[in-house]
């Protein structure tokens, strides 16, 4: 399944303008708070989709009947670029389990490897597992640490949550894991150009939340 934010609108469509914006761009700190902020919006759009109970809820004057999560899900994000895009999903979250992926890009002159050497997370049994990244360009580093991270046990269900995707990211994934999954989108965008860069895209949301590498 794909899901794209953007398709209806919403506040959410002001949020994703504001990082692409080359001028707010320059302002670090709300670059990082809109990632956030769409994080807890998208963050509520996965949350329709999961597994609720009934429970009884008592006040200061009666019982109210709520329905509630029936499991926290695991929320995981690849370092360093996500982790402003996974603080919004936290913020809703807020008892949800944690991992952590390191992962980048060794940038050759034939093609773009993605290198994991670090991976975190507790057991993910019969749990909803969300893998947030801002940027879905080839789909080549979500695959790779979902395979890794499937060690760790078999989710109930897989949700791929990125702000910015591209076609070929998404057919990537489509065509090489094999799981049920569901892919949300901010937005999908036109193409990778040549260096796997999504176009028009945002530029690079690690570099843009937090310096520029050496």
């Amino acid at each position: 399944m794909l899901e794209i934010l953007s398709n209806t609108n919403s506040i959410a469509n002001h949020f994703i303008a504001e990082l692409r914006d080359v001028e707010c761009q320059k302002d670090r700190m709300r670059f990082r708070k809109n990632l956030e902020r769409l994080g807890e919006i998208m963050a509520y759009e996965v949350s329709k989709t999961l597994d609720y109970h009934q429970q009884n809820i008592r006040t200061p004057l009666g019982v109210s009947k709520t329905n509630l999560l029936s499991n926290n899900p695991v929320v995981m994000t690849i370092m360093r670029a996500g982790l402003p895009f996974y603080n919004g999903f936290l913020n809703f979250f807020d008892k949800a389990d944690s991992g952590f992926v390191g992962a980048y890009r060794i940038e050759g002159r034939d093609e773009v490897k993605i290198a994991g050497d670090y991976i975190a997370s507790g057991s993910i049994t019969a749990k909803s597992l969300i893998l947030v990244d801002p940027m879905l360009a080839t789909g080549r580093s979500l695959v790779s640490t979902l395979e890794k991270i499937l060690k760790f046990g078999e989710p109930k269900d897989i949700h791929l949550v990125s702000a910015i995707a591209a076609p070929e990211g998404i057919n990537y994934i489509n065509e090489n894991f094999d799981r049920p999954h569901t892919i949300w989108a901010g937005a999908v965008d036109e193409k990778l150009d040549e260096n796997a860069y999504i176009i028009p895209g945002l530029g690079d949301a690690g570099d843009l939340s937090f310096g520029s590498k050496l």
